[in-house]
């Protein structure tokens, strides 16, 4: 994946670059209503879809995994409009998880499944 860009783009930056290119056109937009916590909820979970489907391909024909990645820019999108959303960015979302990881590895349990852990 050679081709890919080099240069690094903060969270912050991201979520600007959204904000600044005005790339947020969907029911609710910007109000913080149910509709659009819905309709960010929806898209989030297609575009996984997407991206899924993309490592299916790759596991079945081959494909190249540059559209996995194409998917995953998408799946950061609809996170980071999720995320502000529910008052949040996408740095505390990383920071908040690390933090729920650590605490699961000192406890032993970071192997396993479900939430209480």
């Amino acid at each position: 994946m050679s081709d890919m860009p080099q240069s690094a783009m903060t969270f912050a930056e991201f979520s600007r670059s959204i904000d600044e290119r005005k790339t947020g056109i969907y029911p609710g937009c910007d109000t913080g209503s149910h509709m659009e916590l819905a309709y960010l909820a929806l898209g989030l979970a297609g575009e996984s879809g997407e991206a899924v489907d993309k490592v299916k391909k790759h596991i079945r024909d081959g494909a190249d995994l540059r559209a996995v990645v194409t998917e995953l820019g998408d799946v950061l999108w609809y996170l980071d409009r999720l995320a502000r959303v529910c008052g949040a960015d996408l740095a505390a979302v990383a920071a908040l998880n690390m933090a729920k990881l650590d605490a699961r590895k000192a406890r032993g349990t970071i192997a396993g499944s479900g939430d209480s852990r």
